[in-house]
């Protein structure tokens, strides 16, 4: 009997893997358009004096850079290369927001000559520096404070950021707040717009973006108060989750926007503040589910009445998640993707590190040595955050497009690993 292939967005999983290699990550460039252009229905189509950017974070090539830029969406970027590889795309600068906590002095400067459209300052130091090297350019930089509204948002810890005590953004202590408001209205290199915060990542429920839209609107009519400093923009982050295993699902984006305009808009008219332009920074949301990556499986290990280790040519360079954040994934044997999940087995990556596990105790459909093995859900956090621990050379990209399909990104070669070594 013939078991049907995996088939994803048009494209035989199998042949994908025997045409380019394994582990190879495969993206979904049909379905990352799909959810820019929600964006622009059910966001910017649907509120006036709104703003989107992509967190490019998530998954940054030319390629991505380039699809985003054509759907007219901007650019969230947190790095000095992040933001030369947005230059190299041709994106256009104006669309660029530069956040960041630790910002080097270079990327400030490189920032202010690029003309980033925004700088998201998160320190004191932050700002001093951009002031001197805007004013020595003779520019002004048009800035947003990070700020950390202290919600909690209910996921991992490493990925919680709006906490009081996060090494991300100002808390709303007055004294700190006065600290920097005030020295930012009284310098000639900046000109401060408004605020930004982001309170989580995978995000399935909206509670914590609407507890922080409470406080930061008190922020807002308390500085009008006190400053006659009113508001003009306010980014309200991302976060939004994505599906990855079991229950979890995607929102679509009206869950989070609609209630975080509403609350919004009633909290600035009881305030009497003029409700300012709004931005939003989804990121894994846009390209997680676009994604999957496809491995060979090497080696089946059965340990009697204890477990079966699966063995793949990949793991935590490829995919670090799992180690970092205990992160789950679901799996599929791409050879008989309809066949009976008949086997609970342990997907164990080729590192040399116990820690180095894909995906525990999961049901397969009897994966044996030569199969190519789907873990879906890869798009964001994958290949950007993908190393060369044990000299392992990063895996190809490709760019799929309802049946079509290309390499948008070259494998590592040995010769790569040592390229940079005298």
């Amino acid at each position: 009997m013939t078991m049907a292939h995996l088939s994803f967005d048009g494209c035989d999983a199998v042949a994908l893997a025997k045409e380019y290699g394994t582990p190879l990550y495969v993206v979904s460039e049909r379905m990352i358009r799909e959810r820019l252009r929600e964006l622009r229905d059910d966001f910017l189509g649907r509120y006036p004096n709104t703003y989107a950017l992509y967190a490019s974070k998530a998954l940054q090539t030319l390629d991505v850079l380039r699809i985003v830029a054509s759907e007219g969406i901007g650019l969230d970027v947190v790095s000095g290369g992040e933001l030369f590889a947005a230059s190299k795309a041709g994106f256009p600068m104006d669309r660029v927001y530069f956040h960041g906590n630790s910002k080097t002095d270079a990327e400030i400067r490189m920032a202010v000559e690029y003309g980033v459209g925004r700088v998201v300052v998160d320190n004191l130091h932050e700002l001093e520096t951009l002031n001197r090297a805007a004013t020595a350019l003779g520019r002004r930089a048009r800035i947003l404070f990070r700020v950390a509204p202290g919600v909690d948002s209910h996921t991992h810890e490493y990925i919680s950021t709006g906490r009081l005590d996060s090494k991300f953004g100002i808390p709303l202590d007055r004294r700190v707040r006065d600290a920097y408001v005030g020295a930012a209205l009284g310098m000639e290199g900046v000109e401060l717009l408004g605020f930004h915060f982001h309170v989580g990542s995978q995000l399935l429920s909206n509670e914590s973006h609407l507890k922080a839209i409470g406080v930061v609107c008190a922020l807002m009519a308390e500085l009008k108060a006190d400053y006659g400093f009113e508001t003009a923009e306010l980014n309200l982050g991302g976060g939004y989750g994505v599906h990855y295993h079991d229950d979890e699902r995607a929102r679509p984006l009206s869950y989070f926007v609609d209630p975080m305009m509403a609350e919004l808009t009633a909290a600035c008219a009881t305030a009497n503040l003029r409700l300012p332009r709004v931005v939003i920074e989804p990121g894994r949301w846009v390209v997680g589910e676009a994604g999957l990556t496809l491995y060979t499986v090497g080696s089946k290990k059965v340990i009697p009445e204890v477990k079966t280790y699966v063995g793949v040519d990949g793991g935590l360079p490829d995919n670090p998640r799992p180690a970092l954040y205990g992160a789950v994934y679901e799996a599929s044997v791409a050879d008989r993707h309809d066949a009976p999940r008949d086997e609970v087995v342990t997907v164990a990556g080729k590192c040399c590190e116990s820690g180095d596990i894909l995906i525990r105790d999961v049901a397969l459909q009897s994966p044996e040595p030569g199969d190519v093995l789907a873990v879906f859900t890869t798009g964001a956090y994958n290949h950007s955050m993908a190393s060369n621990y044990n000299r392992l050379p990063r895996p190809a990209m490709v760019l799929t497009d309802s049946g079509e399909h290309r390499l948008s990104v070259r494998r590592e070669t040995f010769d790569d690993l040592i390229a940079r070594e005298l």
